[in-house]
């Protein structure tokens, strides 16, 4: 057997048996580091065995090269086979780190928070740890009760729901709630009752079952006044919890219920609106001007999936808040194609000065012998590249903005609520390619139809309209399917056009 061959087959060997899917991210990064200095250290004992048989320096050098080049590949081989591991099971199976949105009592309470051992979320007056989600697929329903070591949560057992069907059943009744009064005394079972069956140990079903067993009015009540009885108190004494992904719809629909000023009042179907109007799809180039804390950058990354770049411009100084973005749980490769550039750097030309500066760096970089003198900083120096782990929001790589500079952008959304609309179309806009889509959003309707003007004057743009999102939920049950009491009113306005070829403005 020859050294290569032993090498290759050390590497192999110990990195292929030891790397288990089922071992979490941290798990896997600590096996990586022990299993590089442990190949490593055997390297150079096999390297030094060999070379002291052969007795030749020059062959010690060319294995040694050889070996790490051989140990490159085993980590590149060996990294991408758990990226890949990671990227097939983050989309089904929760981890430890990762951001899921807590459904209680089926939308009652919609909650976000990052999966760690010291997580907790409160329900009612109560904490309950999260470590029991790590690990369970998404959708999966959770119950509270009451453990050894205080309140828990607990994966809920599906139980068939034929009985409940036919209890939910319409039958023609003639009975109504006219002769009920509401006294305060239909109610046998006190609070203090309540609490002796929760230190016996009764489940929240349990607790229900008794409430109604001991109501005097809840036999005489209608159908859907005992649904809607049996609902309000397992609300309370047995409260639920679903797991949930949080993606671009689910995280817009809790942040506008939640907090609708952060989004700039951003509704789900204008939301949607706007990357249709934007044309935004696989191996796109989308500009987004993002001042609604990061949930247009991403949902535009969302939908690209890893192809394409999403660069978020902004004016000024310091880039805006995209906080949202973390919330996606994106992978490596998602989130190195979200970067971001200031308008100021993408509208001036190159500097060929500093390219060139940035070129003799790396020629230097390459020909620095102290490079090639030390195995164990070359070993280092890769172990850190390999679990440096990618962050949105890093800066356009220089390829990237000379291309955009050279092509312009295929498409550019702009969502600026506080911000006046013209203002930023009129700088934003010359980084577009011709011919490509642009779609504004903005909560009122003035601003946008003082741009829509100015761009019509300016002949900047064509097939310019104003679109008014609209939406209604409706609430759909037998016999009782209406649109919801309440809904919202307006979900903003939306200013679409295509960009226009302008004598003035340089080729893109």
């Amino acid at each position: 057997m020859g050294l290569c061959d032993g090498l290759q087959w050390t590497a192999g060997g110990d990195m292929m048996t030891t790397l288990r899917p089922q071992a979490s991210a941290s798990q896997r990064h600590t096996l990586h580091r022990r299993h590089l200095c442990s190949t490593t250290a055997l390297f150079r004992r096999r390297l030094c065995s060999e070379a002291a048989l052969l007795r030749r320096p020059l062959c010690f050098a060319a294995a040694l090269f050889q070996a790490r080049a051989t140990l490159v590949r085993q980590i590149e081989r060996e990294m991408s086979m758990d990226d890949n591991v990671n990227s097939s099971q983050n989309r089904r199976i929760t981890w430890e780190g990762c951001s899921v949105l807590l459904d209680i009592n089926d939308g009652d309470r919609l909650v976000f928070s990052r999966l760690t051992a010291g997580a907790i979320v409160k329900i009612g007056n109560k904490n309950y740890p999260l470590q029991p989600l790590i690990g369970c697929p998404f959708g999966s329903v959770f119950q509270v009760e009451n453990g050894i070591n205080g309140p828990c949560l607990s994966r809920a057992v599906q139980a068939n729901n034929t009985e409940d069907k036919k209890e939910c059943t319409l039958k023609d009744e003639s009975r109504d709630n006219r002769a009920l009064i509401d006294n305060n005394t239909a109610q046998t079972l006190t609070g203090d009752d309540i609490e002796g069956l929760r230190r016996q140990g009764a489940s929240g079903n349990e607790i229900v079952e008794a409430l109604i067993a001991n109501s005097a009015t809840f036999e005489n009540k209608t159908s859907f006044s005992q649904e809607k009885y049996r609902l309000k108190k397992q609300k309370k004494y047995d409260p639920k919890v679903i797991l949930r992904r949080p993606f671009a719809r689910s995280i817009c629909d809790t942040y506008f219920k939640k907090y609708p000023a952060r989004i700039g009042f951003l509704r789900v179907d204008t939301l949607s609106l706007l990357l249709s109007f934007g044309n935004v799809m696989a191996q796109s180039d989308v500009l987004v001007v993002d001042m609604i804390g990061g949930l247009l950058t991403g949902a535009v990354a969302e939908r690209l999936g890893g192809t394409g770049y999403v660069c978020n411009t902004y004016l000024g100084d310091s880039p805006h808040s995209t906080e949202i973005v973390r919330i996606f749980n994106f992978n490596d490769e998602i989130n190195r194609r979200i970067v971001r550039l200031p308008l100021v750097e993408l509208s001036a030309p190159e500097d060929v000065d500093s390219k060139e500066q940035s070129v003799l760096q790396a020629a230097n970089s390459v020909d620095n012998p102290s490079d090639q003198s030390d195995p164990a900083s070359m070993e280092e120096t890769i172990v850190s590249k390999v679990h440096k782990a990618a962050k949105p929001g890093e800066k356009a790589p220089e390829d990237a903005i000379k291309l955009w500079r050279e092509n312009g952008f295929s498409s550019l959304i702009i969502a600026a609520p506080d911000v006046d609309a013209w203002s930023i179309v009129k700088e934003v806009l010359p980084s577009l390619s011709f011919s490509a889509p642009f779609v504004i959003y903005h909560q009122y309707l003035q601003p946008l139809a003082t741009c829509m003007h100015n761009l019509q004057v300016e002949k900047m743009a064509v097939g310019l309209q104003i679109t008014e999102p609209w939406l209604r939920e409706y609430q759909v049950l037998p016999s009782r399917t209406h649109p919801h009491m309440q809904m919202s009113a307006c979900g903003g306005y939306i200013l679409s056009g295509t960009k226009l070829h302008n004598d003035s403005q340089p080729d893109k």
